[in-house]
């Protein structure tokens, strides 16, 4: 694979951009990429990633389904709604629908994970966010949503690889102990225009972090994305053919600090509808998560810790038990209504 002319990374004013296009072709270049990852997620948190291979007409084919299926009637959205994806945690959400520290968000949804059929072990033992997705009655959505999740997980697998090698770790690292068999989400998200312009209080999704190890986002062209950085909102707006990934709460407890999961919101003050794809890519649901060590400090990380307390009270430190433990500890906070039907 050819190594691409243009700087790897680039954070004067916005956030880093890391070209992943030779990452395999040698030890010299995944060295060199593992070091400006490992520079993004101890500094932002958050980062662009390009040449990461993936097919533009793949993405723009999937957008364009997205946007069908937020245009159709509620009540044809409703059809696959979450109370119908039962303990699978599948389906549609309207406006208004899901929280974030207890305020509705300003955007509407669709959850989707691995497909994963009745005869497997984890459904049959009725494990909480493992089952079938609910598809919307659109001709080649559902190959069309399968095959992108798969492509995208991979671009998620090759970076968890050159950030274990910025850290020092075999590139396996990841893989061997937490993700060869990941739990894997992934959501449609529109956020309509904005009714008050850009007021701060208008929120498409409030300040949050990610629980995972990585989020991989598709993002249009209306931007909005926002991400706090140094004691202010960075905008993260789009970059063509790209992903804007971020550090999940999992990595930051990992790397004990090291790696910052950073707040993000999003507002939408355009006068259009927003639609976004992220990809979650978790650690496996029974995973038990412990610091790597040794890692060598940062002093980012010292400072963060020292300045700001987390959104949610959590110190991610105490965090124990089980992947999935954490993360049905969140979820059940942000469709309260499905918490005692479902879990």
């Amino acid at each position: 694979m050819p190594t691409s002319s243009k700087p790897l990374t680039s954070s004067t004013k916005s956030l880093p951009v890391v070209d992943l296009a030779s990452l395999r072709s040698s030890a010299r270049d995944a060295a060199r990429i593992g070091a400006a990852l490992d520079r993004a997620c101890c500094e932002f948190g958050f980062f662009y990633v390009t040449g990461h291979g993936i097919d533009p007409a793949l993405s723009a084919r999937l957008m364009t389904l997205a946007r069908k299926v937020f245009a159709l009637p509620l009540e044809q959205k409703l059809a696959i709604a979450m109370p119908h994806g039962g303990r699978a945690w599948r389906g549609y959400f309207p406006i208004d629908g899901e929280l974030t520290s207890g305020r509705p968000d300003r955007k509407e949804g669709i959850y989707f994970g691995t497909e994963l059929g009745p005869d497997d072990a984890r459904v049959r033992a009725g494990v909480p966010l493992h089952g079938m997705n609910l598809y919307p009655a659109l001709s080649g959505f559902r190959d069309t949503l399968l095959t992108y999740m798969d492509e995208v997980t991979a671009v998620g697998q090759l970076l968890l690889s050159g950030i274990a090698v910025g850290l020092g770790l075999a590139p396996d690292y990841f893989l061997d102990r937490y993700t060869r068999a990941p739990t894997v989400l992934f959501r449609m998200f529109n956020y309509p225009p904005s009714t008050t312009g850009a007021h701060e209080n208008e929120l498409g999704v409030g300040a949050h972090t990610d629980y995972g190890l990585l989020t991989l986002l598709r993002q249009d062209e209306i931007g909005g994305l926002e991400v706090w950085h140094q004691d202010r909102w960075l905008s993260a707006p789009p970059v063509p053919d790209s992903f804007v990934c971020n550090v999940g709460d999992m990595l930051e407890r990992l790397t004990a600090g090291r790696y910052v999961s950073a707040l993000h919101r999003v507002r939408n003050v355009s006068k259009q509808d927003r639609v976004s794809m992220p990809l979650f890519l978790d650690p496996s649901f029974d995973a038990v998560l412990a610091p790597i060590t040794p890692l060598a400090p940062d002093p980012s990380a010292t400072g963060r810790q020292q300045r700001a307390r987390r959104w949610d009270g959590t110190d991610l430190a105490t965090v124990s038990g089980s992947y999935g433990d954490y993360l049905l500890s969140k979820v059940s906070k942000v469709f309260p209504q499905l918490r005692a039907e479902v879990l």
